[in-house]
């Protein structure tokens, strides 16, 4: 199942992208021993600065499946149990019967019932998913605001829960990641961010991949322009954030070459055992943070391409930036998708996003990535 990749439509592909409103988006593309390197658009609307395939970018949520990869190589070595309660560990931070009934597996598949943590953060998106209600006032107010992840973790345990433990479908909840990194702290006795960085980033390759230690990105970096459905306009600029609010669930700075390499790396059996894929790709229905259900295994979602052909991988935002990681199952084909804008959609008269062109120029970029 060899389709050779056409550089000349991918690029104008992803020129069509820009032309619809993102104003830099960079890719990589693998076919078997064919790579694509694509970037349209500019890193910085005020200078032109150009955006290129090899600048460093926050990946948001693909920072989970480098999570669970951690996870299960601990259970691999017998000292996480993915059916053992998170309060036989934890018991600090999961107390009581939550404690009792919410499994390992439960918080990386996102089927723990626990709540999402950043509403009660950001207290101007407390309305959410009422989106009409929401305002962007706590982005400015939280630029530089350095949190405690056990603060964050309580926030999501003791907030009303979005279902009982093993319900279905599931809610994706930024709070069970955070759990995740507690708990490899806990059994491993050095941070979470160490004991990944070690046993998933260095074991695959990785050179430009990272936690950041500040709120600013290392490297050459595009500025992220976030819209929050246009109630930001123009969009403003939030490449420099203090990540602490994400931690572990979403906050690895990376490149779009080492997402391809990471995801090769994870079906090739170099970081995780065959059996440990085999869980993290058996799937339950999550509710996801656009309100749409999609199946999610421990750290990896499926998605089918227009022609059959399932990939495996994860997207991601922050504010301002978004990410998309995927690879075909027979690992031969993989994209990597990084772009400078987030939330362009407007509202409609029912507080719903609006269909927007980029919407449109995004499917068939994929189409072709995915398919050609």
């Amino acid at each position: 199942m060899r389709n050779p990749l056409d550089a000349t439509a991918l690029n104008e592909a992803l020129e069509d992208v820009h032309h619809a409103g993102v104003p830099g988006l960079f890719a990589e593309i693998r076919n078997s021993d064919e790579t694509w390197r694509g970037a349209a658009g500019v890193a910085d609307r005020t200078t032109g600065r150009p955006v290129s395939a090899d600048m460093k970018h926050r990946i948001g949520s693909v920072t989970k499946t480098f999570t669970a990869a951690a996870v299960l190589q601990q259970a691999e070595r017998g000292t996480i149990g993915l059916d053992t309660p998170i309060g036989a560990y934890l018991p600090h931070l999961v107390p009581g019967s939550p404690g009792e009934a919410i499994t390992v597996r439960m918080l990386l598949n996102h089927t723990s019932g626990l709540a999402e943590y950043l509403p009660y953060v950001y207290t101007s998106l407390r309305a959410f998913p009422d989106l009409a209600r929401t305002t962007p006032e706590c982005f400015d107010e939280h630029r530089h605001t350095h949190f405690d992840r056990t603060d964050l973790i309580r926030l999501g345990v003791t907030a009303p829960a979005f279902g009982p433990p093993g319900g279905a479908p599931g809610l994706y909840s930024n709070t069970n990641y955070l759990l995740l990194a507690a708990l490899l702290e806990h059994v491993t006795g050095i941070p979470a961010e160490d004991c990944i960085t070690e046993n998933v980033i260095r074991r695959a390759g990785l050179h430009d991949t990272e936690f950041p230690t500040g709120p600013h990105i290392d490297g050459p970096h595009s500025r992220l322009y976030e819209s929050w459905f246009g109630k930001i306009d123009p969009p403003r600029d939030y490449s420099v954030f203090d990540m602490s609010y994400a931690g572990p669930s979403a906050n690895l700075t990376s490149t779009v070459a080492d997402l391809n390499r990471f995801y090769a790396a994870l079906l090739s059996g170099t970081i995780i055992s065959p059996s440990s894929l085999t869980e993290m790709q058996q799937t339950t229905q999550v509710v996801s943070q656009e309100l749409s259900t999609i199946p999610y295994g421990l750290g990896l979602h499926p998605v089918e391409s227009s022609g059959g052909q399932t990939f495996w991988g994860h997207g991601g935002t922050v504010w301002g930036g978004g990410t998309l990681a995927l690879i075909r199952t027979d690992g031969q084909r993989q994209l990597a998708l990084a772009l400078n804008l987030q939330r362009w959609n407007t509202l409609d008269a029912s507080g719903r996003p609006e269909p927007h062109p980029i919407d449109k120029a995004l499917a068939t970029f994929y189409d072709l990535a995915m398919n050609a």
